[in-house]
C-alpha cells in the first residue's frame, strides 16, 4: 500500500506516541524523516533518534520521545503544507510559532531548516509542520 503522505504519518505517529506514554516509535525511514528527526533533536523537542534494521533492505528510525515531569515536550505537532494544498513561505514571511516557543520545520533548497535557521540563512521553502 502506498502512503500520500509520509511526513503526515511521521507526525501522528509521534503523536499517538506521546498519547500512549511511549518511550519511544518506530517511523519507516526516508531522507525527509531523517533530517526532520534531526531538527526536532537539535531544537529540543524529542531525546535522540537511531536507526534500526527492520528487514533485509528496510530500515526504521527510532525516535525517542522527550518528557518533562511526566509531561511530553511536544503538545501539538501539525502538518501545514499538504498533497493537496502546498503552502510556501519566502524568507521574509517566515512564522514565528507561540512567539518563538515553538518552530516551524521548512523544506529548503539549503535542506530541511527550522524556522529559526532558514530566517537567519534567508532562504525560504515549502512549510511542512509546526511543533510546539
Amino acid at each position: 500500500m502506498s502512503m500520500t503522505d509520509p511526513i503526515a504519518d511521521f507526525c501522528t505517529r509521534i503523536r499517538n506516541g506521546y498519547a500512549a506514554k511511549k518511550r519511544w516509535v518506530d517511523v519507516p525511514s526516508s531522507n525527509l524523516k531523517k533530517r526532520l528527526s534531526l531538527v526536532l533533536k537539535e531544537e529540543g523537542f524529542i531525546d535522540n533518534f537511531v536507526f534500526v534494521d527492520k528487514e533485509e533492505s528496510k530500515e526504521d528510525i527510532r525516535v525517542y520521545l522527550r518528557y518533562h515531569d511526566n509531561s511530553p515536550a511536544i503538545t501539538t505537532i501539525e502538518k501545514i503544507s499538504k498533497p493537496g494544498k502546498r503552502v510556501y513561505v519566502a524568507c521574509s514571511d517566515i512564522p514565528r510559532v507561540l512567539n518563538g516557543l515553538g518552530i516551524s520545520v521548512i523544506s529548503t533548497p539549503k535542506g530541511v531548516l527550522s524556522n529559526k535557521v532558514a530566517r537567519e540563512l534567508k532562504v525560504g521553502g515549502e512549510l511542512l509542520c509546526n511543533v510546539w
